[in-house]
């Protein structure tokens, strides 16, 4: 049996690409959140955990776990030592997602990645690209309710994302999220053009 198609869902932080996706599995197409399985690879795999240790120190272990605001605080201010922490995290979540590919028995799953355009050998792992878009001040305000962050804060991050101008010109479909457009006839048009390819 041929591969499942793979939809590489991205787009910037506080889009709605996890509300998008988990729309995606309402109509039973599986998805793979990259960001989720990370964090669940820091508990599930102690080489890595250890290999993140090394690069930005002990105080990001707390009790044996990762201190995700403690590593997130030193990642965000310093490109090198996120470039080192990708070095590692990467190369874990692409085989744990090439495992999973396997199990699948659908014609079509998702894999989302907010990054996912940012990198070269994401972007090859998607037979097409999903941008889900919304306004900038929508953005911000989401990610602030959801991680209880400063607006200073989602800024920065935000920053370090490339554009949903550089987005779109690798997008085979956008998806908006915002108070207009509901989600799931975007979904079904973009699942009937799919079909037709």
């Amino acid at each position: 049996m041929s591969r499942p198609a793979i939809i590489g869902c991205t787009g910037g932080i506080g889009s709605g690409k996890t509300v998008v996706v988990k729309a995606f599995e309402r109509l039973g197409i599986p998805g793979y959140d990259c960001d989720s399985r990370a964090k669940e690879l820091y508990d599930e795999d102690s080489v890595l955990l250890a290999q993140v240790a090394q690069i930005a120190g002990d105080n990001v272990i707390s009790d044996g776990k990762l201190d995700r605001r403690a590593l997130a605080a030193k990642i965000f201010s310093d490109s090198d030592m996120l470039a080192r922490l990708e070095s590692v995290v990467h190369p874990a979540v692409i085989r744990d997602f090439s495992r999973w590919l396997q199990e699948q028995s659908s014609k079509l799953v998702i894999f989302e990645s907010a990054i996912l355009l940012d990198k070269p050998y994401l972007r090859q792992m998607a037979d097409f690209v999903l941008l889900v878009t919304a306004p900038e001040e929508l953005r911000i305000e989401r990610v602030m309710a959801r991680d209880g962050l400063s607006r200073e804060a989602v800024e920065r991050r935000m920053a370090n994302q490339i554009s949903d101008e550089d987005r779109r010109q690798y997008a085979d479909y956008i998806l908006e999220t915002n108070d207009r457009d509901a989600i799931i006839p975007q979904l079904l048009s973009i699942i009937q053009k799919w079909q037709q390819i």
